[in-house]
Parts: structure tokens; C-alpha cells; sequence
């Protein structure tokens, strides 16, 4: 007897439960939905992307700064078979720790989030025209950016750019991380995307996250 066939959800499920970074059909790139936003929406936005700190994380004690090391060291190790180079993991990790602490997000969902959207890929576009590690839709470029999209393959610019937005999406779903992530997808209300998303944080789950 033939089995039956894997739907999308059933492939999208098992991938995310086994870690894996390649989720199929279009639910894995980030697909945002161009809304119109407020003047005050658009400008703090905009402010908020503007901001050209290094992104390098300050501590104001010596505990907190043991932990980030601790949290470092051990998320670099598990996510050398993705990058290979080193001084690329370092950087790369140290800019997500910065700006989800920027954000106001948690660390561990927002590596999810990457893993599901591009595979820790620098210059993945989606069939959308989706760009690089959070998978930005270009119109951001142009409603808050300077309207340049090819700096979206930047690390720290995409970076920025996805916290924000994810950001910006919290609150206006007024805290609820499940409708956040499927607006961030643009499937809103659909499970499979956050559901991918929460089962690729685990992977990066760490105390000192």
C-alpha cells in the first residue's frame, strides 16, 4: 500500500524538531507584508535603524560579562558546522547578542528565527525577494532605510533592520510572540511558522541567554 503523502506542515514540523537549517516551501522565508505605517510609526522606526553604534555589548558588572562569554562560547561551538570561520561566528554572534538586547528580544528566538528563514546565510534571497540572514522584504529599505536594499545583505544592517521589525511587530500584537512571528512571515494566525521558529530555538537555548 502506497504511504501517505507528507503534507507541507508534516515536512515543516519534522525539519524544525530535528534542527534542521532547510525548512521547504515558501513559509521559511521571511515574506512581511508592506502595511502603511504612521508618521510617528515610520519615524521611530526609522530612528531606531539609524542608530550607527558599534555593536559591541557593555556590561556592567563582571558576572554579567562572564556569562555573555559562557553563552558565546558555547553557541559558537554548536553553530561552527553553519560558519566555519571563526572570527565570522564571533562577529556574527556578537551583533545578535547586541541588537536583540537592543530590541528588547529574546536572543534564543530570534537564532531560531534566523535558522528557519535563511540558514544562517549572509546573501539568501527568498522567492519573494527576501534578503539576507532575517530575510528583510527590500520596501523596508525604502519606508525606514535610506532606500539602498543591497545594504541588507550587511550583517549588522539586516540585523537591525530584522529586530526592529520583529520589534515593531510585539508590539503591535501587544506582546503575543506567536501572532508576532507568523506577521513577521506574513502568515498571520497560521501555526507552522512559529511553530519552526520555536522548535529551532532550542537548539540555542543556553542558562546564560
Amino acid at each position: 500500500m502506497k504511504p501517505p503523502a507528507w503534507t507541507r506542515r508534516d515536512c515543516l514540523l519534522a525539519a524544525g524538531a530535528l534542527g534542521l537549517p532547510w525548512l521547504p516551501g515558501p513559509v521559511r522565508a521571511g515574506g512581511q507584508l508592506e502595511e502603511p505605517l504612521a508618521d510617528s510609526v515610520r519615524g521611530a522606526l526609522s530612528a531606531a535603524i539609524a542608530n550607527t553604534a558599534p555593536p559591541v555589548p557593555e556590561f556592567t558588572d563582571l558576572d554579567k560579562r562572564l556569562a555573555y562569554l559562557r553563552w558565546l562560547g558555547t553557541t559558537s561551538d554548536r553553530l561552527q558546522r553553519r560558519k566555519a570561520d571563526f572570527q565570522t561566528r564571533i562577529e556574527f554572534l556578537q551583533t545578535v547578542w547586541y541588537e536583540t538586547r537592543r530590541a528588547g528580544l529574546d536572543t534564543t528566538m530570534v537564532l531560531g528565527l534566523i535558522q528557519v528563514e535563511s540558514a544562517f546565510r549572509k546573501f539568501a534571497i527568498s522567492r519573494v525577494g527576501a534578503r539576507g540572514y532575517m530575510q528583510i522584504m527590500p520596501f523596508w529599505s525604502r519606508l525606514i532605510g535610506d532606500g539602498d536594499a543591497s545594504r541588507l545583505f550587511n550583517m549588522q544592517t539586516n540585523l537591525r533592520f530584522g529586530c526592529v521589525i520583529l520589534r515593531h511587530y510585539l508590539d503591535r500584537e501587544r506582546g503575543d510572540t506567536f501572532l508576532a512571528l507568523g506577521r513577521y512571515n506574513g502568515s498571520r494566525g497560521r501555526a507552522e511558522y512559529p511553530n519552526a521558529v520555536y522548535a529551532a530555538a532550542k537548539n540555542w537555548t543556553h542558562p546564560d541567554a
